[in-house]
């Protein structure tokens, strides 16, 4: 990574590459019919993805568990989201309760 020149042409490709990914959706999605089926199978695939994430970060810290604080985090903010709680509370809520719970010695 000596080499800045290199540094900014990768750059410049992988922007390139993510905003033609990006675009080729919306450009297709006029092209192609989707049978229902389908976008239904890749409405709750995107679901199950996105819990996967939340829960390999909640869960795991490098190479083992991450404990009790952030989960309970995670939880908190789980619940009051499905309460329909303004985002910046449900981030507020989530990082004081892993934070207080760290502070009280749980981790």
């Amino acid at each position: 990574m000596s080499n800045p020149g290199l540094v900014l042409i990768g750059v410049l490709v992988l922007a390139v590459g993510t905003f033609s990914l990006r675009i080729a959706g919306p450009l297709l999605r006029t092209r192609f019919e989707l049978p229902a089926r389908m976008e239904k199978v890749m409405a709750a695939a995107a679901v199950v993805l996105l819990a996967a994430l939340v829960a390999t970060a909640a869960l795991t810290d490098g190479h083992g568990a991450a404990g009790i604080a952030r989960p309970a985090g995670v939880l908190v903010g789980g619940v009051l989201a499905l309460r329909k709680v303004p985002f910046i509370l449900v981030v507020v809520a989530a990082a004081a309760t892993a934070a207080g719970l760290r502070l009280v010695g749980v981790r």
